[in-house]
């Protein structure tokens, strides 16, 4: 049984603020892909050299310090906060290694909101379709707000629009729509394009419930979990954990600590906390030989 969304008729929104730069983006990824693909590790189902893992994607996270990091709502008491997400989940359709899917993570972020995660990794096998069915064009990221009708591509018409719709008046952080063209790339290219493309031997039908993740953007060993999910192809739910959330109750609840990244995989019972158990384990559950 599919947890696919049923494309439906909403809103679409393209005001293309950067337009431009996401349009060049794609094509610049398209050449850059199978560049990156040469100096990574090989197949990510593979033992790693952690210590080289953790170090590339450590650099990452302070290439993009200080955004996706914390909530904007951290210095408000549970009384004073509004900051619960929406009575439908958003869907962000998305692959990791794109600066401009990093730029509407980190607003999620900033913003303490979870998602819905369709990866749509070079070579995606369900969820580029999805894409253009629903907007009529294959480009990320693409955002569909079921509460509202609205579906969105350009990350910065993104964004805004979240900032607008569930901000409660706030702005983006400092630089954090300016930076992306400076330090956007940085962990793309130091992370070698992992969360980029499809794995080959990625099982080709969706889990039956969605797993579910705490993190947040900009957690280094986070990230190499969302990549893995992103190379695997899985949709999950994205819980947003950064300083000062209101859903680090939540965390605790479920895991007894503060720490991300957690996994949670609702089809076989699983609940893991170490990042190295969890890339072991999605890729033995979720390769085509294990099918």
């Amino acid at each position: 049984m599919s947890n696919l969304p049923i494309p439906d008729t909403t809103e679409s929104v393209s005001a293309s603020s950067d337009g431009s730069s996401s349009s060049s983006t794609t094509s610049f990824l398209s050449f850059l892909c199978p560049l990156l693909k040469l100096f990574s590790g090989g197949d990510p189902s593979q033992e790693r050299n952690y210590t080289l893992e953790v170090a590339t994607s450590s650099l990452s996270t302070l290439a993009r310090l200080p955004w996706g990091s914390r909530s904007l709502f951290e210095n408000l008491n549970n009384q004073e906060t509004t900051t619960s997400d929406p009575s439908k989940p958003l869907q962000l359709y998305e692959f990791e290694a794109c600066p401009f899917c990093r730029r509407v993570r980190e607003a999620m972020t900033e913003l303490d909101l979870s998602t819905e995660v369709y990866p749509c990794p070079k070579g995606s096998v369900r969820h580029r379709e999805i894409v253009r069915k629903i907007g009529g064009k294959e480009q990320f990221p693409f955002l569909v707000d079921p509460n509202t009708g609205v579906s969105i591509y350009e990350s910065g018409d993104i964004v805004k629009y979240l900032f607008q719709q569930y901000g409660k008046g706030r702005s983006p952080s400092t630089g954090l729509l300016e930076s992306t063209l400076f330090t956007g790339w940085v962990p793309t290219i130091l992370r070698a394009g992992r969360g980029m493309t499809l794995w080959e031997k990625a099982r080709l039908d969706p889990p039956s419930k969605k797993l579910e993740l705490f993190s947040f953007e900009n957690n280094p060993n986070a990230r190499l979990v969302r990549e893995a999910l992103c190379e695997l192809e899985l949709p999950y739910i994205l819980q947003n954990v950064g300083t000062g959330s209101q859903r680090t109750k939540l965390l605790v609840d479920v895991s007894g600590f503060q720490e991300v990244p957690y996994l949670i995989d609702p089809n076989t019972g699983a609940e893991i906390g170490d990042y190295k158990k969890i890339l072991t384990y999605l890729f033995q559950t979720y390769s085509a030989a294990a099918t």
